[in-house]
């Protein structure tokens, strides 16, 4: 795995110093000594003021950084992770103006302590989302570091973070380690047994592709988001053209994200501007993203809440990725209904049928008389969500007028199936029958000596609904 691991208060003892440093000059000042143990040093442990605190902070900190002796054990332990084959990322928020030349500084601290690493990396510790940016950037597995917003921050982008105890950041319930043995202990036992998956969404069609987003990012303790591809759509009474929808959903998925301080750097991409219905063949951004996320994993799941194009594409360029994908599908009706003129089979039906054909691993969640028992009202999201939080607000906001259909008092959610299907797959109730084909009219013709795909029967809809609610409160 690789490890990324801050240096002071997690190698070093900084705090330690600091704390002594402000001790000898307290005495200098009124001499009342800590009168607040919880706080941190610069942030009330002493009742200085702030031109007193950067007075002496200021010209006195990068002495105190070159002069700092290691924690008990991180030398030694950052060397059994190097043995046990562990590549070690050293990620400090050291470039944060306060050092006049932080690089040479630490570089020489760690060559005079012996500390292994493969790679050093500076941030702006200023910049709370500074060290995610740098993990995400380094396919980082675990981050150890004594910040709280800084870990936050990893763990709101799917990364793995382990807190280094200090007296100021105990009132945060993020795992939490107390020395250099715990790390190592947790290291050589975690697994990581998250599922790699890719959003396939026409995030600004209706307001439950919000939902279903906000529901994903939520739940990155069970998912590894590998990428958010944007799915064609179009509006012909609202002249919303394909080109038009993918700015606006790309946006909403900016929007989303930065509500739950997940950075879409490099982990959103545009999809396709018409359907293969039309001819559209392009491989564009989101077609090569998910074919070079597929062939990079032993597995990836594909949750696509559109019309199937861009994943019928990346088939298409690659048939490789068959093998290595399970696509979850919401679109078309049950067996019940004799067409499939719903709104995410209709747009580009060649898609679908591109798909079907393919043989891939693939789960069909029907929209009438499957995901359509997905209902709830306003009323109820209000009971639940309404003032959690900013996100929370927002998805009321858009539920009561998503901007298409007017004011709404109770609609369906159906995106959220595909997410909640691989959360907790026994709220489903599903069969596997022989591949359907596809009338030019849209209704499947049965078959029974095709290939298998499954179709999703029932919901339990309570339990989906309990979880969504839990998750986007927390």
């Amino acid at each position: 795995m690789r490890i990324g691991i801050d240096i002071d208060n997690v190698i070093s003892n900084f705090d330690e110093v600091l704390k002594n440093a402000f001790l000898e000059h307290d005495k200098l000042l009124r001499n009342t000594g800590i009168v607040d143990d919880n706080l941190y040093i610069t942030s009330g442990m002493f009742d200085w003021s702030k031109e007193e605190i950067r007075d002496f902070y200021y010209p006195n900190v990068e002495r105190i950084a070159k002069s700092l002796s290691l924690i008990d054990g991180s030398k030694e332990y950052i060397d059994k992770l190097k043995s046990d084959g562990h590549l070690i990322y050293i990620i400090t928020g050291r470039d944060n103006g306060e050092y006049s030349n932080p690089f040479e500084m630490t570089k020489e601290w760690l060559n005079k302590n012996n500390i292994y690493y493969d790679e050093l990396i500076f941030t702006n510790g200023k910049d709370k989302k500074s060290k995610a940016r740098a993990c995400l950037e380094n396919n980082i597995d675990i981050m150890i570091d004594d910040s709280v917003s800084m870990c936050k921050s990893c763990l709101d982008n799917g990364i793995v973070s382990l807190l280094m105890d200090k007296p100021c950041n105990r009132s945060s319930n993020i795992t939490r380690v107390y020395s250099w043995k715990d790390i190592y202990n947790f290291i050589s036992s975690y697994r990581d047994t998250r599922l790699n998956v890719i959003l396939d969404t026409d995030t600004y069609n209706e307001c439950d592709d919000q939902f279903a987003l906000a529901y994903l990012l939520k739940c990155q303790d069970r998912f590894r988001i590998n990428a958010i591809t944007v799915a064609p759509f179009s509006h012909k009474d609202n002249n919303v053209t394909i080109k038009k929808s993918q700015d606006f959903s790309y946006k909403e998925v900016v929007n989303i994200s930065n509500m739950l301080n997940f950075i879409t750097d490099n982990r959103v991409f545009k999809g396709s501007t018409d359907y293969i219905s039309n001819g559209y063949d392009e491989e564009n951004n989101a077609v090569k993203k998910i074919i070079e996320v597929a062939l990079n994993n032993e597995k990836t799941y594909i949750m696509a809440t559109g019309a199937l194009t861009n994943v019928a594409l990346a088939i298409k360029h690659n048939p490789r990725i068959i093998d290595k994908i399970e696509v979850i599908w919401l679109g078309g009706n049950s067996f019940l209904q004799e067409d499939n003129l719903e709104y995410n089979f209709r747009q580009d039906i060649e898609a679908v049928r591109t798909v079907f054909e393919s043989k891939v691993k693939l789960i069909v969640i029907p929209c009438k008389n499957v995901a359509s028992n997905l209902v709830t009202s306003i009323y109820e999201l209000e009971h639940y969500l309404k003032d959690k939080n900013e996100l929370c607000n927002y998805l009321i906001k858009r539920f009561y007028n998503d901007g298409y259909h007017g004011l709404t008092e109770r609609r369906v959610i159906w995106d959220i199936s595909v997410v909640a299907y691989l959360i907790n797959k026994s709220w489903f109730k599903v069969s596997e029958v022989s591949c359907p084909e596809i009338d030019d009219d849209t209704s499947y013709i049965k078959t029974t000596d095709r290939h298998l795909i499954t179709i999703v029967n029932y919901i339990d809809v309570n339990s989906v609904y309990k979880d969504l609610f839990k998750k986007l409160n927390s």
